[in-house]
């Protein structure tokens, strides 16, 4: 991977492990959250790609006759972001298939750790709604219902067809009004991790106080989703309210999209500016999929386009050496 920024360099103190606990320990809450909403299922999911991604890694490295990078915590975050992306009603040969490609396609066979185009848990999640829309992409749990279920139909997933229901951001689009204090908090059907925005809020507040990100890929991301969406919504004369705006930002996985996942290191630009092009472009792309996609969703797909775009934002974007001529100013 070529180095884009120009000496003296500064080497900064956080090792990537440190980096990888403190980003595990935002994830938690959104986690913990799910786990509350949609019960003992869903720790289940989430242990799953957990175990499976740190073992994958493990299994490769090994076999490779590489040296072991399993201790630096990334395969551990890359399995967290894959489960709090997934319904709890997913069979659980789900997780395990989608962290196996995550890990192994997408993130050992291109190199490892920092050699990746795209985010590996995103390109996982999409993978399998590609593959296996009618398990990844519906049935997801209404809260409360799995509460009430007993504990072998709870793991087993014999009542799952019972307690679907439609997501918010589904209502969203079909012109219906959605509870926005309880989407806040994340008393609604979706997957995982993605419902709370409060607990997701809390685990990047946590970041920001890390210095593990900063606010400017989360804040352009989401002001230019909702401006794009707005702006969409204006020319096709579609009834625009408070609700429908302020629902597209605390359903869906889009205030997760923009805290955990578009903050990549590996997959988001470095230069200033190619953080903005890069933000306006996912978000241009999440309101174009939200808007006029036959899904509601669009997060994810979004992410993934604009991380392979990431080279040539920076190779357009990375600063003039002084007494060189051309390059971006």
């Amino acid at each position: 991977m070529a180095n884009l920024s120009t000496a003296p360099h500064i080497r900064g103190g956080l090792l990537t492990s440190t980096i990888m606990r403190d980003v595990t320990i935002a994830l938690l809450p959104a986690l913990v959250m799910g786990v509350f909403v949609f019960g003992l299922r869903a720790l289940l999911v989430i242990v799953l790609c957990a175990v499976t991604s740190v073992l994958t890694e493990y299994l490769y490295r090994r076999l490779m006759k590489l040296p072991q990078t399993v201790s630096d915590g990334s395969a551990l975050v890359t399995g967290l972001i894959l489960a709090m992306n997934l319904p709890a009603t997913v069979p659980f040969w789900i997780p395990v298939m989608g962290s196996v490609f995550a890990i192994l396609v997408v993130k050992q066979l291109f190199g490892g750790l920092g050699q990746n185009i795209m985010n590996p848990a995103l390109a996982a999640r999409c993978f399998l709604l590609i593959s296996f829309p009618a398990l990844v992409g519906a049935g997801m749990p209404a809260v409360g219902n799995l509460f009430r279920e007993g504990a072998w139909q709870f793991v087993s997933g014999l009542t799952v067809d019972a307690v679907t229901g439609a997501t918010p951001l589904q209502m969203l689009k079909d012109g219906q009004t959605v509870d926005l204090l309880q989407a806040f908090l994340g008393l609604h059907s979706g997957c995982i991790g993605e419902t709370s925005t409060l607990a997701i809020l809390v685990g990047g507040v946590y970041m920001l106080c890390r210095g593990v990100i900063s606010p400017r890929i989360p804040c352009i991301y989401l002001a230019s989703t909702i401006g794009f969406i707005a702006l969409f919504c204006a020319v096709t004369d579609r009834a625009l309210t408070a609700n429908f705006l302020v629902g597209q930002l605390v359903t869906g996985g889009l205030m997760a999209g923009a805290v955990f996942m578009a903050t990549d290191y590996t997959t988001s630009p470095i230069t200033a500016w190619g953080q903005v092009i890069y933000c306006v472009l996912i978000g241009l792309l999440t309101a174009l999929f939200r808007v006029f996609g036959s899904a509601a969703e669009g997060v994810s797909y979004a992410i993934i386009i604009g991380n392979t775009l990431v080279p040539l934002i920076e190779k357009v974007t990375i600063p003039r050496a002084f007494g060189k001529r051309g390059g971006a100013k």
